[in-house]
């Protein structure tokens, strides 16, 4: 299994973080397998894309409410990571309490 569990919403309250405030939170390594997605689907051409950080984060972005690690954006980069046979990837981690 790659995923903790796959989820199809976010449980979590709305943090209202924007991107200037995600880039302030260090990237760390979060194994893929302590992960619960929020999103059952996937576009393609995100993964597939060469450049697939031009318009965002090049880290995964992860909640951290109540002992669950929630992947909120980079289901692709997770993905990719997989693909490669890694078992974790880097991303920023912002604990909601």
């Amino acid at each position: 299994m790659i995923f903790k569990r796959v989820g199809e919403s976010r449980p979590y309250p709305d943090h209202g973080y924007v991107q200037k405030q995600w880039a302030a939170i260090a990237p760390q390594q979060v194994r893929l397998d302590e992960l619960v997605t929020t999103k059952r689907t996937l576009d393609l051409d995100a993964l597939l894309e060469e450049d697939s950080t031009f318009y965002g984060d090049l880290f995964a972005h992860v909640v951290l409410f109540e002992g669950e690690l929630y992947l909120e954006d980079g289901l692709h980069r997770a993905l990719r990571s997989a693909l490669q046979q890694r078992e974790t990837m880097h991303a920023r981690i912002l604990e909601l309490k």
